[in-house]
């Protein structure tokens, strides 16, 4: 028998995920790691460098147009970013710290990502060709209450993502490129419903993704986005009404305008690269087919659970390929797969693919068998109660010393660290736990089959293992993860305040230098030397040729306590 849909799905299979559990997960998953650390290495710490930068900036208008910190350009060129967490800096409170008033901005950024991915996986599962088969005495979903239904699980496979959980709590241009690209993806996919809104989303996603390092993608997904909506006005032309709401004339050539403003925007500023670093001339393996082999366990690890979802969306909608609510999510996932093999930044580039994954996931749940459903339950219960149970006992390991093996295997992985106790901490990794011991027990009990159910417990166990990490395990994590212990190693030599010169540092270590240890820096190259020098170990070949080594003292080689690839090393100048 050949259905005109896949989707076979009775009104009783889509009643409303409660809100509030819903906002109570988004807030378990967004709020852990806000406070009680600093910035981390590298792109966290060093993006903040450049957002504080601005802040304190007095050079005028013209320096928010080509950020600088010492005298270097930020590796992602972005413009819209650093404003905005420069932007956060200033108009924070006194007693709110620079780095923390910048996570919680970027916070709401992700809250933002989240909004935009819900909304536009509603529109697509409105859409006429996404709905399910109607049955023939009546009793088949709502389209209202369906794609509602299809929406809160397109929103709980996001969240289980699990390449999302670092990138998408740092405070870099990629999550800034997370949330302009959601705004792209809702505005295509609400035009034919909400014309004004939608117009808005486009606007601002397409011409931020632009401006935050993203122009490429930005224009392509434009252009992409442009040919689907006119293939759909072809295929529907002269359809009947019900097929309606669907996307206009004016549609097409507001995509078309959006896309050429932001294009023109991007190459006015000088923020468009055509560098193109194929399998091979990555630095992930250095060969092609090691690159390969690197990226293709990225992409597998990155976008679980939602890529055999997605790949399973595919097969069972596979006659409806050119129906938008699987052509647009698939073209979006694409484009940043694409740009994943053929950049140097493929995290970066793969996290821009997880709302589009998403969805294409969330279109998978009305196809499901009951033996599937169940197979996904039954691993997720076992992998996710099984990281708990290990984060738990190395935790007590940890403090008490026993066992011995695992305390023995931590102070390997951090050596120098001091175990300390939070009580803060324990209660809500505790509370964590006994939330997600019910949902367990809820998920496998007796009750009325809803279609979001299926990843409840893939969402829920990837917040609780994000909520044990930054609750019982964040000392450790952000002590092997923070410059502040090399910083303070370098202030106990140098005192403070100090004039430090510096050659060849990285973009996190002269972040984390004024920072951490609010030290005046100088290049040694940009004009007279300060009493101190600090310098990375590549740079020691050309160090006679930059000083006179008979009037510098080497003091020692400062090493961050978890990395041996972070060394510095530190000179002193003979005073006279």
């Amino acid at each position: 028998m050949n259905l005109p849909t896949p989707a076979i799905v009775a009104q009783a299979a889509v009643r409303r995920l409660p809100r509030v559990a819903l906002l109570l997960l988004c807030a378990a998953y967004l709020m852990p790691g806000l406070v009680g650390r600093g910035p981390w290495k590298s792109a966290d710490i060093a993006a903040f460098g450049y957002m504080a930068e601005l802040a304190r900036s007095t050079e005028g208008i013209a320096r928010w147009f080509d950020p600088l910190l010492l005298a270097l350009r930020p590796e992602t060129p972005a413009l819209i970013p650093y404003w905005i967490g420069a932007w956060a800096i200033q108009l924070a409170p006194s007693w709110v710290s620079p780095d923390l008033a910048v996570r919680i901005v970027f916070a709401l950024m992700l809250w933002g990502a989240f909004t935009a991915t819900w909304y536009a996986v509603y529109y697509l599962a409105r859409s006429p060709r996404a709905q399910p088969v109607a049955f023939a005495f009546g009793g088949e979903a709502l389209p209202k209450d369906y794609a509602r239904a299809i929406a809160d699980g397109g929103l709980l496979a996001l969240i289980a993502s699990w390449g999302l959980a670092l990138p998408g709590h740092e405070t870099t241009p990629a999550l800034a490129q997370l949330f302009f690209a959601s705004n792209m993806f809702y505005g295509v996919a609400a035009l034919p419903f909400r014309r004004i809104g939608a117009t808005v989303a486009l606007a601002i996603g397409t011409v931020g993704m632009a401006l935050s390092g993203g122009p490429t993608v930005a224009l392509l997904l434009g252009g992409i986005a442009t040919l689907l909506i006119v293939a759909e006005r072809r295929r529907t032309r002269g359809a009947d009404a019900e097929d309606l709401p669907g996307y206009t004339a004016a549609s097409v050539w507001t995509v078309l305008a959006v896309t050429v403003l932001a294009g023109a925007l991007a190459f006015q500023l000088g923020l468009v690269q055509s560098r193109i670093a194929l399998p091979g001339d990555h630095a992930v393996a250095g060969s092609v087919g090691g690159d390969i082999r690197s990226l293709a366990k990225l992409l597998v690890w990155f976008t679980w659970p939602t890529w055999p979802l997605a790949v399973w969306t595919l097969w069972r909608w596979r006659r409806q390929l050119s129906a938008r609510h699987v052509s647009l999510p698939l073209c979006f996932a694409l484009v940043p797969l694409a740009a994943t093999f053929t950049t140097d930044y493929a995290e970066r580039s793969l996290l821009l693919a997880l709302p589009a994954l998403a969805t294409l996931a969330a279109f998978a749940l009305p196809t499901f068998r009951r033996s599937a459903s169940a197979l996904i339950d039954w691993f997720t219960l076992l992998f996710f109660t099984g990281l708990a149970v290990i984060g738990w006992l190395y935790w007590i390991a940890m403090q008490t010393g026993v066992p011995a093996k695992p305390a023995a295997s931590i102070a390997r992985l951090v050596p120098g660290f001091t175990p300390e106790f939070s009580v803060l901490g324990f209660v809500l990794a505790a509370l964590a736990t006994i939330a997600w011991i019910w949902l367990v027990r809820w998920r496998t009990g007796r009750h009325r089959s809803a279609l979001w159910k299926t990843l409840v417990l893939p969402a829920g166990g990837t917040a609780l293992c994000w909520m044990l990490l930054m609750t019982l395990w964040l000392p450790p994590v952000d002590y092997a993860r923070s410059y502040v212990p090399q910083v303070r190693a370098i202030a106990e030599r140098v005192g403070q305040p100090a004039c430090i010169s510096t050659l060849s540092l990285s973009r996190p270590h002269i972040a984390a230098l004024r920072h951490h240890g609010h030290f005046e820096l100088r290049s040694l190259e940009g004009g007279p030397a300060c009493r101190w020098l600090l310098l990375s170990p590549e740079a020691i070949v050309t160090l006679n040729t930059k000083i006179d080594l008979s009037q510098w003292r080497f003091i020692g080689t400062l090493r961050r306590p978890t990395s041996a690839s972070d060394d510095l090393l530190l000179y002193q100048k003979f005073v006279p």
